[in-house]
């Protein structure tokens, strides 16, 4: 009923219409929710199951921890065994090859640090051709760059310009608006540097402290959970965060590992896939250096798409194998239930197994032992 309908692009010889809501006419009217799926919590949640460790008593101040942001010592593994220079694979917002890059070039220790470092990279022209250049050239240090929105108000406060304007040159610049001539007049007469305003000018958006601030403690609670208790930080990753994750080619040597995620890195133009690859090849790699392996799927011990721990490594589930999913692996877990399967042609019938099932079990060795068919020979 009140819905616009136009030719796509304003064609009108297009051969078909679409709708077209006009977002000014109706925001006041309508209620928008913004329903987001988030892997951390649900990882927390996987690692209190694992461990009996709730959340909360995790601490924010071990030192360990805190080393990682800067080297993987912590782990017991060198950089040339993991091929990275810090400890952060797997750590929320701080594991990205970007991210790590940053951590390299700032080497932060404290929590504040950590803050900005996470402000500077959700902001957007925050950090490249920005604060990277400031902090390289020594103009200014970590703590003294426009990290997060927060940062210019207070800053001008300080230096004293009137709470309301430092507000709303907060605000002009974390949009992307820049600094309108009022507010660059009141910086000048307070003394503002000019690579301040300079960085002010150059920014297109600006993360809240108050984000970092939540992202940084949930950061060090996983890190704190990936340095103390590995195997359940290596199985709760790869339940809730191992896509790309095909354990018919990932249960590898560590030299093997090396071989390919370098092979990956220097890709040029990787596909979305190559990325989901090299990011499970990482955690895989360090996992491998920790002293823990990947068991393969089997036919009894496998869950349908949870790791589990088991004898110290950890099992990968059914849905680990490429292209066999939920819908494939719960019929198998049931039927064997049951009973134990007779068979390949049992698993077949009972388990519903079709023949390109059975030949990625096969390649796993989990049907070693089973015979082909039920019927006996009296030969």
């Amino acid at each position: 009923e009140f819905t616009a309908v136009q030719h796509p692009a304003d064609d009108l010889d297009s051969d078909f219409t679409t709708t077209h809501f006009d977002f000014n006419s109706m925001h006041d009217i309508l209620v928008k929710l913004d329903c987001l799926g988030h892997d951390d919590p649900t990882m927390m949640h996987e690692l209190e199951k694992l461990t009996g460790i709730y959340f909360q008593d995790v601490p924010l101040d071990d030192p360990g921890v805190r080393s990682l942001f800067t080297s993987p010592a912590a782990l017991g593994v060198t950089s040339e065994d993991i091929l990275c220079n810090t400890g952060t694979y797997g750590v929320p917002e701080f594991g990205t090859a970007f991210v790590r890059g940053m951590l390299e070039e700032t080497r932060p220790s404290t929590m504040e640090e950590l803050l900005r470092i996470s402000g500077l990279s959700h902001g957007t022209d925050v950090w490249l051709d920005n604060a990277q250049s400031i902090i390289a050239s020594g103009t200014a240090t970590l703590g003294e760059c426009v990290c997060c929105r927060d940062d210019i108000m207070n800053y001008l406060i300080d230096r004293g310009v009137k709470p309301k304007l430092a507000f709303s040159t907060m605000e002009s610049v974390r949009k992307g608006k820049g600094l309108k001539p009022e507010m660059e007049q009141a910086m000048v007469e307070a003394g503002v540097p000019e690579w301040f305003m300079d960085s002010c000018r150059k920014i297109k958006y600006m993360f809240p402290k108050g984000h970092a601030v939540a992202y940084v403690t949930m950061s060090l609670r996983v890190a704190w959970f990936k340095l103390h208790k590995p195997l359940a930080y290596y199985c709760a990753y790869f339940t809730v965060r191992g896509d790309g994750f095909d354990s018919a080619t990932m249960i590898l040597s560590p030299d093997t590992c090396r071989a390919r995620l370098k092979e990956l890195r220097d890709m040029d133009k990787p596909t979305a896939k190559d990325k989901e690859t090299a990011t499970c090849l990482e955690l895989v790699l360090e996992m491998n250096m920790r002293g823990i392996r990947f068991l393969p799927v089997d036919l009894y011990r496998s869950e349908v798409s949870r790791f589990v721990i088991e004898d110290g490594n950890i099992r990968c589930p059914f849905t680990s194998l490429s292209g066999l999913g939920d819908s494939v692996a719960i019929p198998i877990v049931e039927a064997r239930k049951e009973a134990p399967f007779l068979s390949v042609e049992d698993l077949k019938i009972r388990g519903k197994a079709g023949v390109g099932t059975i030949e990625m079990l096969r390649s796993q060795g989990a049907l070693d032992g089973l015979t082909e068919t039920s019927q006996l020979s009296m030969f």
